[in-house]
């Protein structure tokens, strides 16, 4: 028999299965919607439902929305030839607000991982090759994670794209050691990127 009543205990063991949420976390949310007014726990339950109703992949970029075309897609002023290919929506999200990048994106929602069964099927990958025979795309930077997996599918769509169209520029994201780092904390993978993509300096 729990602590607290069964509705109570539902709606924490419900708050524990997201990510990063632990039970006593999970209890402090649960207990906080107890206590403010009906308003909230009304929102948040429509809020909720609506997303799983409402939301979508864009039919191009395949980031989520709730139209056919996300924001970035109907903005005419963002087909400068340019995409930026990600991993998943929180990654665009990432880079659509730091406000550098003015291009449009293309959502894999993965990575290339064999041993998990998944293989450039089960990506994005075929709709990317589409775009590039229907819009005037010159420049496509591959912004997947530098993990094992993310290289492995930066490696996988370059020999792709490049056999795709020759006059292609193939860009990736440059790596290596942040700012106010220290070079003793840092993994082989970082030392590694940040020494094979280091640059002149010019006075």
């Amino acid at each position: 028999m729990g602590v607290y009543p069964s509705s109570l205990e539902n709606l924490i063991e419900q708050f524990s299965k997201l990510p990063g949420i632990g039970q006593k976390s999970a209890t402090r949310m649960a207990l906080y919607i107890l206590r403010t007014n009906r308003d909230l726990a009304d929102n948040l339950a429509k809020s909720l439902v609506a997303v799983k109703e409402k939301i979508k992949f864009c039919s191009i970029c395949f980031n989520l929305t709730d139209d056919d075309l996300c924001t970035v897609c109907r903005n005419a002023s963002r087909a400068n030839g340019t995409i930026c290919v990600v991993e998943s929506p929180a990654d665009q999200l990432a880079l659509e607000e730091s406000g550098i990048f003015k291009g449009r994106y293309h959502v894999l929602h993965g990575v290339l991982a064999p041993l998990d069964g998944v293989g450039p099927e089960d990506l994005k990958i075929g709709a990317l090759l589409d775009r590039l025979d229907r819009e005037e795309i010159q420049e496509v930077i591959l912004a997947t994670n530098p993990t094992t997996e993310g290289e492995a599918t930066a490696s996988f769509l370059f020999n792709l794209l490049s056999q795709k169209r020759g006059d292609l520029k193939i860009t990736r994201i440059a790596m290596g050691i942040p700012m106010g780092a220290d070079l003793r904390y840092m993994d082989r993978m970082t030392l590694e990127h940040a020494l094979k993509r280091r640059v002149s300096i010019r006075p």
